[in-house]
């Protein structure tokens, strides 16, 4: 019997969002026919990254089979989108297929942009080059992280914005900073952080306390500065000032370790494709999360155009707005718009300690828990290693969306 070719629902991308989205569908509209286009054959739950970087946690902790998370009833296309159709209500695979459908939810993710930084590629994964963002190369932050010892350097980057995960750059940096301390060398080596842009964070409140946590540990922060290019045999890296004071100068550094967070963008199929913006994004309404010229198109996760910081976090809060709206308009009933901007980003700062930023449009804080949001808790610790991974597989996966309301009343960040 020969595929379908069309769908009601199709999901391009059965990352995070994709399932979620099918998962959540499945339970308010069990009837609904949906298929999902995904050419990996594994899921990583990507949170975790930071944590196996540091020796946490292990890598195959993240790792699961895509087939064992695709929800029952759901049709799993093993093949990746090529071209967009918008007009047509089609999709393209790159096998030379077209799928049709009557609505398209668009959560193909991030590309990591390893070449924009000349001479990464070739050294990445060794000479003491490392990166979090990557499965096949995470583990190997751990093992440049154990060689440090007295008198080593640790240089760590941060990309231009948007990129997936903005405070995964500097968890690291405090992480190996704390296993530093432990390990009784902290005083007697160098970190420096470079930041390509004017602020440690996004957020003005909790960019307060991690500028004090940064201090507390000793590690230099430089901003608006960019990574253009490494020596991973000489074991230099170049960055470029991008501030208007001396912007386009040239620094190089030297490095025992080099933390490297690339620089990211849209898919090429996407960038490429009617539903994009300028800048390359799928263009989509703040909050209702529906295409802007094509109504049954939606889009969330990492390649939204939406201005939230891009976080799993996120997703759970995107994914209930976009099936409901589905729903609203399999129904012939208006939209809404649902989604405040949530994001989370869950700051390790030390072993067992970490701060639980959470935030809206504007960068409003709305914490969660009845605890001061600028401070370390163990709690946000526990949360971040066994709560949220228990919850991402067995509670949001899923399909279940029910969670604590986050406190958009909170005036603490009003100082």
């Amino acid at each position: 019997m020969p595929e379908p070719k069309h769908h009601q629902v199709l999901v391009v991308g059965g990352g995070t969002a994709g399932i979620t989205v099918a998962a959540i569908l499945r339970r308010r509209a069990p009837r609904v026919d949906i298929a999902i286009i995904e050419p990996s054959p594994e899921h990583y739950y990507q949170p975790a990254f930071t944590l196996v970087g540091a020796g946490v946690y292990p890598l195959a902790r993240t790792r699961r089979a895509e087939k064992s998370l695709i929800p029952a009833g759901v049709r799993w296309i093993n093949d990746a989108a090529q071209t967009f159709e918008p007009e047509k209500n089609a999709v393209r695979l790159k096998n030379g297929d077209a799928l049709t459908y009557d609505y398209l939810v668009v959560c193909t993710g991030v590309k990591l942009d390893w070449d924009k930084v000349a001479g990464l590629s070739e050294t990445l994964g060794k000479n003491g080059v490392c990166s979090n963002y990557s499965p096949a190369h995470v583990t190997y932050t751990w093992d440049c992280l154990q060689r440090l010892k007295a008198g080593s350097r640790a240089v760590f980057t941060q990309p231009p914005l948007p990129f997936k995960c903005p405070g995964a750059p500097q968890k690291i940096a405090y992480l190996t900073a704390d296993y530093l301390r432990r390990q009784g060398i902290l005083k007697d080596c160098n970190l420096d952080y470079y930041v390509h842009a004017p602020v440690i964070f996004g957020v003005p409140f909790f960019a307060r306390e991690l500028v004090k946590i940064a201090a507390r540990y000793g590690i230099q922060v430089h901003y608006q500065h960019n990574l253009v290019a490494v020596d991973g045999s000489a074991k230099k890296a170049t960055f470029e000032k991008v501030g208007d004071q001396n912007k386009g100068e040239r620094i190089t550094v030297p490095f025992d370790m080099l933390h490297v967070s690339p620089p990211q963008s849209p898919p090429e199929e996407i960038k490429s494709s009617p539903l994009a913006n300028a800048a390359g994004w799928v263009e989509v309404h703040q909050n209702s999360m529906q295409h802007v010229r094509y109504p049954n198109v939606f889009s969330l996760g990492d390649v939204a155009s939406t201005p939230n910081s891009k976080t799993a976090a996120a997703v759970r809060k995107q994914a209930p707005v976009v099936v409901g709206n589905i729903i609203h308009m399999m129904g012939k009933t208006a939209v809404e718009s649902g989604y405040d901007g949530y994001a989370s980003c869950p700051l390790t700062t030390a072993m067992g300690k970490t701060i639980l930023a959470e935030f809206i449009y504007g960068g409003k804080v709305t914490p969660t828990l009845p605890l001061n949001p600028a401070k370390e808790h163990w709690i946000g610790w526990w949360i971040k290693v066994t709560g949220l991974p228990l919850m991402y597989w067995n509670y949001m996966l899923k399909g279940h969306v029910w969670f604590p309301k986050h406190n958009t009343a909170f005036k603490g960040d009003a100082a």
